[in-house]
């Protein structure tokens, strides 16, 4: 693939060039070497915001034998460092909780696209994500379906869907207004994408969104909503979600059911993701913002950082 050298004017236009570039990449995605049951039944998964989203993919596609945890959880929890083998997912490979973890860990192995960084170095073994980027910092995307798609290929096999079309149906269907805070509900496959959906909306409009289960917004989300919010709903449509749509509209909310083109569950994901960074780059297009909320926002930005790296 070829290394992608343009001047953007913008972090905005930087993160609509890179959503377009990830069907180039689609067309040359080269899966991993599949992991045995008997070693997926050791392996964890683990990584920090979009990253843990790959792992929690891995995870549900693995059929639940290998475990997606978060990091801080891991350290805590140390007979895992020994009894288990870690799959750091970090694309910088400079995040300090996962370096950490493979300095500690019995048998480590680093999902990257930094072959140098030092994750790659504390682990004994890695797997080199390879995609083109613009070269400026902006809101993950290609990134994500890198990482994604490669942690499904450890557990499982699969066949790549009619991703143009997938890309295409996600541009019509996200068009969407979206009103005051918004609610992303998923279920197994796509509960993963609502939480890399309500990041995006957060890390490119600085947006009050939220992630939840669908089963779950009724015990708890819906009872924070106000008259007038957004629910995104990532699922198939069927009785149990139409009766949700219905109840919803009663309070006053404004609900939203993304009825995948597809009964794949590789093309749902990967049309999820498609429509999860559509929505924010059409918020973005409509509020006329020029640049990423977490770049403009760098008191944000740099306590996070300290926090990450």
């Amino acid at each position: 693939m070829s290394i992608i050298k343009i001047k953007f004017v913008s972090t905005i236009a930087a993160f609509e060039s890179e959503i377009m570039m990830q069907l180039e990449f689609l067309e040359y995605f080269e899966p991993s070497k599949q992991l045995s049951i008997q070693n997926q039944q050791k392996a964890i998964f683990c990584g920090a915001g979009d990253s843990f989203v790959s792992a929690q993919l891995g995870e549900v596609f693995s059929d639940f034998r290998i475990k997606a945890l978060d990091p801080l959880d891991i350290s805590k929890y140390k007979r895992l460092l020994n009894d288990h083998h870690l799959y750091l997912i970090s694309i910088s490979g400079n995040t300090i909780s996962n370096i950490q973890l493979a300095r500690q860990s019995k048998i480590s192995t680093a999902i990257t696209a930094n072959p140098q960084s030092k994750l790659a170095n504390a682990c004994d073994g890695i797997i080199h994500l390879k995609f083109d980027n613009t070269g400026i910092q902006t809101a993950g995307s290609i990134s994500l379906l890198a990482s994604a798609l490669t942690c499904i290929s450890l557990v499982t096999k699969f066949k790549m869907p009619n991703y143009h079309k997938l890309y295409k149906m996600a541009f019509k269907v996200s068009k969407k207004p979206i009103h005051g805070r918004v609610y992303v509900l998923g279920n197994l496959y796509s509960f993963p994408i609502a939480m890399f959906c309500a990041a995006k909306l957060q890390e490119v409009l600085g947006a009050d969104a939220r992630y939840e289960r669908i089963e779950q917004f009724s015990h708890m989300g819906l009872f924070s909503s106000r008259k007038g919010d957004t629910v995104v709903i990532f699922e198939k449509r069927n009785k149990h979600n139409e009766k949700l749509v219905r109840q919803i509209k009663k309070c006053g909310l404004h609900p939203i059911l993304i009825d995948p083109p597809t009964n794949d569950p590789i093309g749902q994901v990967i049309f999820f993701i498609f429509v999860s960074e559509f929505l924010s780059l059409h918020l973005a297009k409509i509020k006329n913002k020029k640049e990423c909320f977490f770049v403009a926002a760098k008191k944000l930005r740099n306590a996070s950082s300290s926090m990450i790296y």
